[in-house]
């Protein structure tokens, strides 16, 4: 199996993963946002896992819709880390047309965007670096 399938798999997991751990007490405050910073709703597990499952399936499917995946994957979900880091909202689970604009703190900001960042940015890199060239 080629690496650009492998990624999908990863991401598979990864999206699967951070599904599980919405679903685990330990994780939450007092407040019940995870580990302090926001709190996650249907949207954005729906968001998390049809984005897991699209990974998966590209993967199994072929080395094309893995790198199809990472090519339209990637450019959508930095975009939605941008938005949210400006606005306190994205765009792909909805909470810019459900909640507006959200005043948070920079630390909030920050840190419940770096993970949309670094996932679309990775996987721009994947589809447009690792998938140059046809497997």
């Amino acid at each position: 199996m080629d690496r650009v399938r492998k990624a999908g798999w990863i991401y598979f997991l990864g999206f699967m993963l951070v599904v599980a751990i919405g679903y685990v007490p330990g994780f939450h405050d007092a407040d019940g946002n995870l580990f302090g910073l926001f709190k996650l709703d249907l949207y954005d597990d729906s968001l998390h896992f049809f984005s897991g499952l699209w990974a998966g399936i590209a993967a199994w499917w072929s080395y094309g819709a893995a790198r199809t995946y990472f090519r339209l994957f990637g450019p959508l979900y930095f975009a939605d880390g941008v938005m949210g880091l400006f606005l306190g909202s994205g765009y792909l689970d909805g909470g810019i047309f459900l909640y507006g604009p959200i005043r948070q703190s920079l630390y909030a900001h920050v840190f419940a965007n770096l993970p949309h960042l670094v996932i679309g940015g990775v996987a721009i890199w994947i589809g447009y670096r690792w998938a140059r060239r046809p497997a």
